[in-house]
């Protein structure tokens, strides 16, 4: 026998059929499998999965590797991959069913600010955001070359079960293009594998529009875009949204008793903290932005809460107090 004699060739058909039958059998064990499917020869069609694979190809030590995972990943070799904060797992046949594991740094806080700071007042709804469709001034600070949302090489780090001695093996490369194809569907993942919250992307747009006493511009962040885009359940009834009754700055009726319990907590900490803005008060509750906001909205309709001072420096308080000392 010739120690020279090469692997046998695994054709495409062989390669999927093995790849069915180990999501059966993991589907069998209960788990739950997300495969890549790509429609076509365009790997991403949206936003979001095109500027994640050309930020990719951006890099010199990616571009010439990163062609080899292209063919496996539309011909639907990933049979699946998840993407939690911080990590994509991924199963990817070929010769075998190998293991992909990569690494992703979660963006650094002083990053994540300067990126809300220079594109603060410029995004209107979340629904906008993760659809691309917001002012080419903030799509180029978000996809900035290694100061946007993306990662670079130095930020990935890349691991598979396969024999192949490079670092970004084929398998790799493919689970790369696949996590392009799944932003297409569910864009928000790019925003949790860095380990940061949208929603925080709106707080100086919205709270410039309370500041100033006039909406903001363009399709208001509402709860059911909110519901829709996270699918969180938001602690308001349909009755309390509808229609809420405003009171005026006389009623008696300032005990928030008749408000849902979210909206009833934000109010006694402002009452007993005023000047707090949405990250404080959501750091004290230990809830989301997007939960305070919510609370917030209904406790401005009631009349119980009022943004005072200056967008970047001002604060809620309840009306009657003095608000912020003047300097």
């Amino acid at each position: 026998m010739s120690w020279n004699r090469r692997r046998r060739y695994v054709t495409v058909a062989e390669r999927r059929a093995t790849a069915e039958k180990r999501a059966a059998k993991l589907r069998k064990e209960g788990r739950t499998v997300q495969p890549v499917s790509v429609q076509g020869r365009m790997i991403a069609r949206s936003f979001w999965g095109k500027a994640w694979c050309t930020n990719l190809e951006a890099y010199s030590d990616y571009s010439n590797r990163l062609p080899r995972g292209r063919t496996y990943a539309r011909n639907g070799s990933i049979l699946d991959l998840q993407i939690v904060e911080g990590r994509i797992d991924a199963l990817v046949s070929g010769s075998s069913i190998y293991d992909v594991s990569i690494g992703i740094d979660t963006l650094p806080e002083e990053r994540w600010t300067a990126i809300r700071e220079e594109c603060a007042g410029q995004i209107d709804s979340l629904v906008d955001l993760l659809k691309g469709e917001v002012s080419d001034g903030v799509m180029s600070v978000v996809t900035r070359v290694r100061t946007g949302l993306f990662p670079s090489p130095d930020e990935i780090h890349l691991s598979c079960s396969c024999p192949d001695w490079a670092v970004m093996c084929k398998h790799v490369a493919a689970v790369l293009y696949g996590i392009g194809n799944r932003l297409d569907h569910a864009p928000e993942l790019l925003f949790s594998l860095r380990g940061v919250d949208p929603s925080a992307m709106l707080e100086e747009a919205i709270d410039l529009g309370v500041a100033q006493r006039q909406p903001v511009s363009g399709r208001a962040l509402d709860v059911e875009d909110l519901s829709a885009v996270f699918g969180v359940d938001i602690d308001f009834s349909d009755d309390a949204l509808s229609s809420p009754k405003r009171r005026t700055s006389g009623s008696s009726d300032r005990d928030g008793s008749e408000l849902p319990s979210r909206a009833r907590q934000v109010l006694e900490v402002i009452a007993e903290n005023p000047g707090l803005r949405t990250p404080a008060l959501a750091k004290r509750l230990g809830v989301s932005r997007s939960t305070v906001r919510n609370a917030i909205a209904r406790l401005k309709a009631e009349g119980l809460v009022e943004f005072v001072g200056a967008p970047r420096n001002g604060g809620y308080y309840c009306p009657g107090d003095d608000g912020p000392e003047s300097t």
